[in-house]
């Protein structure tokens, strides 16, 4: 009878203990058709089904563990998924992979993730940074080598810190260490943060960081200052982001490029969503410039499934040569030249 009632008790907590504990299964698949004209050397179009036109098609795990005392454990996989072609070159967890401490004090994360440095002030991007007709500011401008992590959105052997809510103020900082990953340099050491505000329609947000970087052998760092900011009128939610990116080496003149885009979206009929933005590219290196105009439109079905259209235009002038962003019908960029690109698309989510 006893040794029922131990075996019975430890069952019981042992119950308890798994109780606290949980692990979610997520993700995002996203695919659609699109089409760019001007997309080639020659002037060519292309068209064809792509990936991720409204939002980054995904599969993660995530867990937490309570710990008591209003300390928390948690872990966090996830993948890019490339609905396109079942992901020809395999799953792997670079999206983000880190494990961490949750708690009064705020968050710890180690492992491979999104840089303090962006993720807050991208998210007022109005297109998700995804799709043909997302602002393009995060990218490597200058050519440089950073150990594949060259556009300064995620990084490798990353330590970040996100403080709790203080009445609306956040903050976070990350440091990435290089590791020698490149020999004799310090190439993707990184280092940033940002402080954001929101409060009721207002949010407002900031961040700066430094990613070390190597160009033709000569070592030096890429500085990102970007001022993000929205606000919600009800009817209609307006944003605005500004980003200053120089290049500095240890040999050379620096190099500076400026970005800048407008937005508005508003609500149609409970069920949709219009968007339309515009994105100024202003590459002070090159003294090349380009305007990108885009309009959007979003319909749920669901919580979960949404189908959606987009229209881009891109034009470059004085020798700028960028092309618009699409995953599974890549371009190639021409000096001066314009382009004009369509997805349309569903998104489910899970």
């Amino acid at each position: 009878m006893k040794k029922s009632l131990i075996a019975l008790a430890v069952l019981a907590a042992s119950g308890a203990a798994m109780a606290q504990s949980s692990v979610t299964l997520f993700g995002i698949i996203d695919a659609g058709v699109g089409y760019i004209d001007n997309a080639t050397a020659t002037n060519g179009n292309k068209f064809g089904v792509g990936t991720s036109g409204n939002a980054t098609s995904r599969i993660g795990f995530r867990g937490v563990e309570d710990l008591g005392g209003g300390l928390k454990a948690g872990f966090w996989l996830e993948g890019e998924v490339f609905a396109d072609d079942g992901n020809a070159g395999g799953l792997n967890f670079k999206r983000r992979s880190t494990v961490g401490l949750e708690g009064g004090f705020g968050e710890v994360r180690l492992g491979r993730d999104l840089v303090a440095g962006y993720n807050k002030t991208s998210s007022y991007d109005l297109f998700s940074q995804t799709g043909i007709g997302q602002f393009s500011a995060w990218r490597n401008w200058d050519g440089a080598t950073a150990t594949g992590d060259e556009n300064g959105i995620r990084s490798n052997n990353l330590i970040s810190y996100y403080t709790p809510n203080f009445g609306g103020f956040k903050g976070g900082i990350s440091y990435g260490f290089d590791e020698k990953a490149v020999a004799g340099t310090n190439a993707g050491r990184y280092a940033g943060g940002n402080l954001s505000y929101d409060n009721g329609p207002i949010s407002v947000a900031v961040s700066y960081d430094r990613l070390n970087v190597v160009k033709a052998g000569i070592e030096g760092d890429r500085d990102a200052l970007t001022l993000g900011a929205s606000y919600n009128l009800g009817v209609a939610k307006l944003i605005g982001i500004a980003q200053r990116q120089e290049y500095s080496y240890n040999a050379g003149a620096d190099r500076k490029f400026n970005n800048y885009a407008l937005g508005v979206s508003a609500p149609v009929g409970g069920a949709g969503e219009v968007k339309l933005q515009y994105a100024r590219y202003d590459q002070k290196a090159t003294r090349g410039e380009a305007d990108q105009l885009s309009l959007g439109y979003v319909h749920n079905l669901s919580k979960r499934t949404a189908v959606y259209g987009t229209v881009a235009y891109l034009k470059n002038k004085d020798g700028s040569a960028l092309g618009l962003q699409s995953k599974g019908i890549n371009t190639t960029a021409v000096a001066n030249q314009k382009q004009t690109g369509v997805q349309v698309g569903v998104r489910h989510s899970f």
